[in-house]
């Protein structure tokens, strides 16, 4: 039984495969995968200007902690000139603790444009092949349908094919059914030469009971008129019997 189950399993595929193979258009297909390139390319771009995005805000960050990093400098000279020690520390400090963060920032940046430019050359090379792909496949389309074009008139020209072969078997039946036709015409005339159609009225076996009626008493009237010649010829009286014939005598006698 696990047998018989995968090779029916193997004849379902292979027959779904042949279904497919058969629906299946070249051209209908390297167009689908062409469009998949496309949006993978539509993405990669999408993927650079994400890049370019958060690179541009922590730029804007950076620009905002050099100009505190200045102010805080120029803020910790002023209260150190004044005496104001204390306040000058803590504009250090506070200028110490943007500087982390700028250099934090400087090395943020640094890899969002490291990113940034492998994302461009990788959508350059999707670029190029996605150009190669699109002349090639124009070039495998055009050659489908020239391929496709000669198998039909190919086809058409040699009598093969789908719809020549059911124009084929259409001819046949007409032939056919025009051979059967001339048969039956050509026994019908047999009979009619034969006489088997008069015969068959004569004995009234072909109407209905009408006729059959009228044939019987076209009959019985000529029975009669036979008759009464016979007997004016004999000399007999029409509306009496015949004499008896005496033994030994012949009619004629």
């Amino acid at each position: 039984m696990a047998g018989m189950g995968g090779r029916m399993s193997t004849v379902i595929k292979a027959k779904i495969n042949k279904l497919l193979d058969k629906a299946e258009d070249p051209g209908e297909t390297l167009e689908y995968s062409y469009q998949r390139q496309m949006e993978l390319l539509q993405n990669v771009k999408k993927g650079i200007a994400d890049v370019v995005t958060s690179k541009k805000r922590l730029q804007m960050q950076q620009s905002k902690l050099e100009q505190q990093v200045v102010k805080l400098d120029t803020q910790a000279r002023q209260a150190l000139s004044q005496g104001r020690e204390d306040l000058a520390r803590t504009a250090l400090e506070r200028k110490q603790f943007a500087q982390t963060e700028l250099q934090s920032l400087d090395q943020q940046v640094a890899e969002l444009e490291q990113q940034q430019q492998s994302l461009i050359q990788k959508e350059q090379q999707l670029r190029t092949k996605i150009d190669q792909f699109r002349t090639k496949k124009e070039v495998i389309k055009a050659q489908y349908s020239a391929a496709e074009a000669s198998v039909k008139i190919s086809e058409a020209a040699t009598g093969v094919g789908e719809e020549m072969a059911d124009v084929g078997l259409a001819m046949q039946r007409a032939v056919d059914k025009t051979e059967n036709m001339r048969a039956r015409a050509g026994a019908m005339e047999e009979l009619e030469a034969a006489g088997a159609f008069d015969d068959n009225l004569a004995l009234g076996s072909g109407g209905d009971d009408i006729d059959r009626q009228l044939h019987e008493l076209t009959s019985q009237t000529q029975v009669d008129d036979d008759l009464a010649r016979m007997k004016a010829e004999l000399g007999a009286p029409s509306g009496g019997d015949a004499p008896a014939l005496e033994p030994g005598k012949e009619a004629g006698a």
